[in-house]
C-alpha cells in the first residue's frame, strides 16, 4: 500500500523530523489561499499521486504568488498526469500540496530497503539527490552509500553519523543529518514499510535538515496492525480491477497481455506464466484465487477476468491439494454460465478429485477444452487466443 507524499510527512513530522510547512488542497481557489497562509514568497505546488517523476511531467510547479497557485492547480487537478511510472495513460490528479519554498543548500538522497541478499532492511543514502536514483545506482554506483538496519535497535548512532560525514554536510549538521537517518530506519521498522525515501533530503542556509519529498509503501501483509496506515489507503489511486479482487478475498495484479489466468496458489500463478511466456503468450493478469477459494469467488474472479477487454482466452491451472478439483470444476462451470464466456477457455486440473472434477467439466456441456498438464494447456491457450 502506497502513501501519498503528504501521508508520508505527517508521519515523517510525528516522528520529530522536519518537513516544510504545507497544506493540502482539492481546488485551485484553496491553492491560492494556501499559498497566502505560507506567507513567504516562494512555493511549491505538487500534485499528490501515487507515482515518481512527477516534476518532469509537469507535477512540480514553483510560484511567487497566489494567480500563480491558482493557475498551477487548475493546470494539475482534475486532469492526468503522465510520468515515466504511470504508463501513457497517466492518473488523474485529485489533490495538490502546497508548500513553502526553501532555502536550498546540498540535495542528499536516503531511502529505507528490505536488502534479500543480506536478509535485513538497509538505509541508502547518496550525496546526489534530487535526480532519478536508478540512474545514480547505473552509472555511478560508488556514489551510494549503505548500512545495515538492526532489526530491533534500528540505525545505531555511530553508524549514522558517519554516513552524514561520508556524505559531506558542514560539520554543525552532522548531528542532525544524523538523527533524521536515524529516525527514518525507525520510521521503516514501526510502520511495517517496504518502503522509506526522502529524494530530496535537503540541507538549508539557515542551518535545518528538511525532508522536502516523501515516499512510503507499507506491506500488505503486515496492515491488519498498522490500522491507522490502513485507514489512509487512497483506492482511487489504485487499479478498480484489483481493488475488487482484494475485496473478493482474491490476489489480482493486472498485466499488459491478452491471456487471463485464474490460478490458486502464488508460486503455480508465476510458474503459470513463466510457461504461457515460454509457449509465446503474453499473461493479461496475476491471478490467486487462494488455498480454499469458494464458487463464489471462483465466479468473481471469471468476471474480473473478463472485465479487461484485452484477454482474448482464459487459462485455469489447478492443483487441487486443500482445494478439491471438483469445487473448481463446479465454480468454473457455474462462472461461464454466469458470464456468458465468449471466449476461449482451457483448464487444467490436477490433485485431490481429479477425476471428478474432470468429469464434471466433460459433462457440463460447455466449451471448455481440457488439458492434461501445465505445458499442454499453455500451448492450446496460445494457440486458441493467436
Amino acid at each position: 500500500m502506497k502513501l501519498h507524499e503528504y501521508q508520508t510527512k505527517a508521519r515523517f513530522k510525528a516522528a520529530g523530523l522536519a518537513v516544510p510547512t504545507g497544506h493540502v488542497v482539492n481546488t485551485a481557489a484553496a491553492a491560492g489561499e494556501a499559498y497566502e497562509k505560507l506567507g513567504g514568497e516562494l512555493a511549491v505546488v505538487k500534485a499528490q499521486v501515487h507515482a515518481g517523476g512527477r516534476g518532469k511531467g509537469g507535477g512540480v510547479k514553483l510560484v511567487r504568488s497566489a494567480a500563480e497557485a491558482v493557475a498551477a492547480a487548475e493546470g494539475m487537478l482534475g486532469k492526468p498526469l503522465v510520468t515515466h511510472q504511470t504508463g501513457p495513460a497517466g492518473v488523474t490528479v485529485n489533490k495538490v500540496l502546497v508548500e513553502e519554498g526553501l532555502p536550498l543548500d546540498q540535495e542528499l538522497y536516503a531511502s529505507v530497503v528490505l536488502d534479500r541478499n543480506l536478509e535485513t532492511p538497509v538505509l541508502m543514502v547518496s550525496a546526489e539527490g534530487g535526480v532519478e536514483i536508478e540512474v545514480v545506482a547505473a552509472e555511478r554506483p560508488e556514489a551510494i552509500l549503505k548500512e545495515p538496519v538492526d532489526g530491533w535497535r534500528g540505525l545505531d548512532g555511530f553508524r549514522a553519523r558517519r554516513l552524514a560525514y561520508q556524505l559531506g554536510v558542514p560539520k554543525e549538521l552532522a548531528g542532525k543529518l544524523a538523527r533524521t537517518l536515524q529516525g527514518l530506519a525507525r520510521i521503516w521498522l514501526d510502520s511495517d514499510a517496504s518502503l522509506v525515501e526522502v529524494n530530496p533530503l535537503v540541507t538549508t542556509t539557515d542551518g535545518r535538515v528538511v525532508c522536502l519529498d516523501g515516499k512510503m509503501s507499507i506491506d500488505d501483509s503486515a496492515l491488519f496492525r498498522q490500522q491507522a496506515l490502513a485507514a489512509e489507503r487512497d483506492v482511487a489511486e489504485e487499479e478498480p480491477t484489483e481493488v475488487r479482487a482484494r475485496e473478493a478475498g482474491l490476489s489480482y495484479v493486472k498485466l499488459d497481455g491478452d491471456i487471463g489466468c485464474l490460478v490458486n496458489g502464488a508460486g503455480l500463478a508465476m510458474a503459470t506464466m513463466d510457461i504461457v511466456k515460454l509457449h509465446g503468450g503474453e499473461p493479461a493478469n496475476f491471478l490467486d484465487v487462494g488455498g480454499s477459494a469458494t464458487a463464489e469467488q471462483v465466479t468473481t474472479a471469471f468476471h474480473i477476468i473478463l472485465e479487461d477487454p484485452t484477454v482474448k482466452g482464459i487459462l485455469v491451472n489447478i492443483f487441487g491439494g486443500i482445494m478439491r478439483c471438483d469445487v473448481i470444476a463446479e465454480g468454473v462451470v457455474a462462472a461461464t454460465k454466469a458470464v456468458g464466456l465468449d471466449r476461449p477457455l482451457v483448464v487444467r486440473l490436477e490433485g485431490t478429485n481429479v477425476d471428478k472434477g474432470r468429469q464434471i467439466l466433460a459433462e457440463s456441456g460447455l466449451d471448455i477444452t481440457p488439458a492434461s498438464d501445465m505445458a499442454d494447456a499453455a500451448k492450446r491457450i496460445v494457440e486458441a487466443v493467436s
